[in-house]
């Protein structure tokens, strides 16, 4: 089990994860995210899952390639994922966090729980067991949950490969890709404490900007600018300047 030193929440550096569907913009808003730290003055890592670690990105490259498919279906993805997490977490996550750099992670084991648990139906004492084991007592500080419709996602995920072939997750049924969709959402709704559901639906920038408030809300503590209030027709009355009077004109 993973053991950390305890720190002072001002000592520790901040843990944010990014999850949700092919083509979701989770690289894109990380970058993002990851300069306006920068510009605050905190420092930060830009990490991903599967991978992320010298031994990760092995693992990676057999993940990817289906390997765990052919050699035991979703519950050997899921160790050959707990494997990579786990030196993952020991050689970069967990000492970026002591030394008191935000990290910032491309998928974490929201996306274990959702395609090998949900989809791939690994149960969850298992899941439970092999996060026990990798990340002990460890969580996201605050987890991102991109949400795009799948046709827009898949789309995004086929342009950004180019004429590559998809991966192993890439080249799932649409069917699968909409059990994924409602397992991310599922999980935003089951808790709300650790993480917020963003509509990656629109402009990069309108995405951005609302992924930055809820950074600044939930883990900077800045105050948020509130709008002016509606003004009522009273207000309009009484701000509406009044007449001059009319200077009178004395006869001779």
């Amino acid at each position: 089990m993973v053991e950390h030193s305890p720190m002072s929440p001002s000592q520790r550096g901040r843990f944010i994860t990014f999850e949700g569907g092919e083509g979701a913009g989770k690289s894109t808003q990380i970058k993002l995210l990851a300069d306006r730290l920068q510009k605050a003055g905190l420092q930060t890592v830009v990490t991903r899952e599967p991978g992320g670690s010298p031994g990760a990105e092995v693992i990676r490259h057999l993940l990817l390639s289906g390997i765990g498919g052919l050699i035991g279906g979703p519950e050997a993805e899921a160790l050959l994922f707990a494997a990579a997490r786990d030196d993952h977490v020991r050689t970069l996550i967990a000492p970026a966090l002591d030394r008191g750099t935000w990290v910032l992670c491309d998928r974490f084991y929201d996306s274990s729980r959702v395609y090998q648990g949900s989809l791939g139906a690994v149960s969850p004492a298992l899941l439970g067991a092999l996060q026990d084991v990798t990340i002990g007592a460890m969580k996201p500080d605050l987890t991102v949950i991109l949400d795009v419709p799948v046709e827009v996602g898949l789309k995004r995920a086929a342009l950004r490969r180019g004429s590559a072939a998809p991966d192993r997750f890439e080249g799932e049924t649409t069917d699968f890709h909409r059990k994924l969709r409602e397992a991310y959402r599922q999980i935003a709704v089951a808790e709300p404490e650790r993480c917020v559901l963003i509509d990656a639906n629109a402009d990069q920038k309108v995405v951005g900007d609302r992924i930055w408030l809820a950074v600044q809300d939930r883990l900077l503590g800045w105050p948020q600018a509130k709008p002016e209030p509606a003004a009522t027709p009273t207000d309009k009355a009484a701000a509406k300047p009044k007449p001059k009077p009319k200077a009178k004109v004395r006869s001779r």
